[in-house]
């Protein structure tokens, strides 16, 4: 029977991956890549020598039908994105739906994801919380903030450096400059870096110090 095993891979330091990922991705016949690049430097550092197919945002309908033809030919493919779970604000949802319906056993592994960490050590309460990953770039972008000021639960974000300033500034001007807020950046790598504070401060912050890296946002829910 075939299956797709989705495996996590590290989204900084590669001694987060667990011995079962590497097991899985030496036991593999085919490895579906968000970067084949990214995946080979990580196979590289562990021996692992496997074929490797891109499958990623640019690719994932166009592909998606040849990708469920070669699982079914398998025995065993396993899906990594570049960093953290495949599936998280990435395509891999995609290819996990259609193994659905296409009645392909899928195994998704324990591991790395990048706002489970930063939403326990921000601080803010992690009993309840709401994940909105990406907000819309453009249309439906203000709608959702509006929505989500009523939000009680600790909200999670995903966003980019670029937009980081911008995306705070929303924060300060839908929910208020005092709402609290805790970026993190760069988890599990050299530089990891948690700032915290009112969206007004935390802005300040980054508009003198320009973010790099990965971000990952948690605001605290309305009082």
């Amino acid at each position: 029977m075939s299956k797709l095993c989705i495996v996590p891979t590290p989204i900084g330091n590669l001694e987060d991956i667990t011995l079962r990922s590497i097991r899985m991705l030496k036991e593999c016949d085919v490895i579906f890549a968000e970067d084949t690049r990214v995946t080979k430097k990580l196979l590289n550092k562990f021996e692992i020598t496997k074929q490797v197919i891109p499958f990623h945002a640019h690719n994932e309908h166009k592909s998606l039908q040849a990708a469920i033809d070669r699982i079914k030919s398998n025995s065993l493919t396993v899906l990594v994105s570049d960093a953290g779970t495949p599936g998280i604000s990435d395509p891999g949802f995609l290819l996990a739906r259609e193994c659905v319906n296409a009645g392909i056993v899928i195994e998704c592994l324990p591991g790395p994801t990048a706002f489970v960490p930063a939403l326990v050590a921000s601080g803010f309460p992690c009993d309840k919380f709401v994940f909105e990953g990406f907000l819309p770039h453009k249309k439906g972008r203000q709608t959702r903030l509006k929505i989500l000021t009523e939000e009680e639960r600790t909200i999670v974000l995903y966003e980019s450096p670029h937009r980081l300033v911008k995306c705070l500034g929303q924060i300060e001007e839908f929910m208020g400059g005092e709402r609290k807020v805790c970026v993190v950046r760069e988890i599990s790598k050299m530089f990891e870096e948690y700032k915290r504070g009112t969206a007004t401060e935390v802005k300040a912050y980054y508009e003198a110090h320009p973010p790099k890296g990965e971000i990952v946002i948690l605001i605290e829910g309305k009082p």
